[in-house]
């Protein structure tokens, strides 16, 4: 544990003896460590944080009043496994965010890097979670999810337990899923697919090439109301050597819970 003079540590903040801190790091009012935590350089705990071992973090997080992450599994069978929570560098948790460890099934909960988690969202036991993911207000993450690199979750959306949500997939507001989102596709309602990401995708630093085969390969995919083994093998036949596509097709056939086949049409309506 680093000496309490080089750290910035208000004297109410209980710290665990078993935790390693950087040299550098804050650690606000009334914040508790509990057990084995390893917090990295640069990293800054406001008031109220509650952080629960086994836990490492990074370089460079931010992690907010009311925040608790690395708390014990929300599942009926999980009886005080040691398993634990692993944090990148340069993530934002606000106000009331939650993450838990993992069960005894993988024993870790993993977040990457550059995610900004917006206010009281939720990342379940046993999930991946990319880099340069926004989780907004509200997003909840059941366990066992994988969600990719820049997906997007916006306010007061759903993603059920063990789904998968693809690269620069985005999920709008109020919105829910209970299958697997395909990577690039924008869904809402539940399981209502609305079109493609193409800010997203743009933003990402994609090519024009790769952000028309995408569209290509949605239109296939969504509009001409194919079969999904028929639909993917006339992408792949016209777009498969483009690697986007090719990601595209892959997520598609190796999902388990399957991909949401209900188009927003010009009227409105799910088709």
């Amino acid at each position: 544990m680093a000496s309490p003079k080089s750290c910035r540590i208000h004297p109410t903040a209980i710290i665990s003896p078993e935790a390693e801190l950087a040299d550098d790091i804050v650690i606000g009012p009334y914040t508790v460590i509990e057990g084995k935590v390893r917090i990295g350089s640069g990293c800054v705990l406001r008031p109220h944080v509650h952080l629960c071992g086994p836990l490492t973090m990074g370089k460079n997080n931010q992690v907010f009043s009311g925040a608790v992450l690395g708390e014990r599994p929300q599942h009926l069978h999980y009886h005080d496994e040691e398993t634990s929570v692993e944090i990148g560098d340069d993530n934002i948790f606000r106000e009331g965010v939650t993450v838990h460890r993992g069960t005894a099934q993988s024993h870790l909960t993993k977040i990457g890097n550059s995610n900004f988690f917006m206010a009281n969202s939720h990342v379940g036991h046993d999930c991946r979670v990319g880099s340069r993911c926004v989780l907004a207000n509200g997003a909840l993450v059941g366990g066992h999810c994988l969600i990719e690199d820049n997906v997007f979750l916006s306010g007061n959306t759903a993603v059920h337990q063990f789904c998968r949500v693809g690269r620069l997939a985005f999920l709008g507001g109020v919105s829910a899923t209970t299958m697997d989102i395909p990577p690039f596709v924008i869904q809402q309602r539940i399981n209502t697919v609305m079109g493609v990401n193409i800010i997203g995708m743009r933003r990402a630093g994609m090519t024009h090439e790769q952000i028309h085969a995408i569209r290509r390969a949605y239109h296939i995919m969504y509009k001409q109301r194919k079969l999904t083994p028929v639909a993917l093998a006339e992408i792949e036949k016209e777009l498969g050597t483009i690697d986007t596509v090719a990601e595209f097709i892959s997520f598609i056939r190796s999902s388990k819970r399957g991909v949401s086949r209900a188009h927003h049409n010009e009227q409105g309506e799910a088709a």
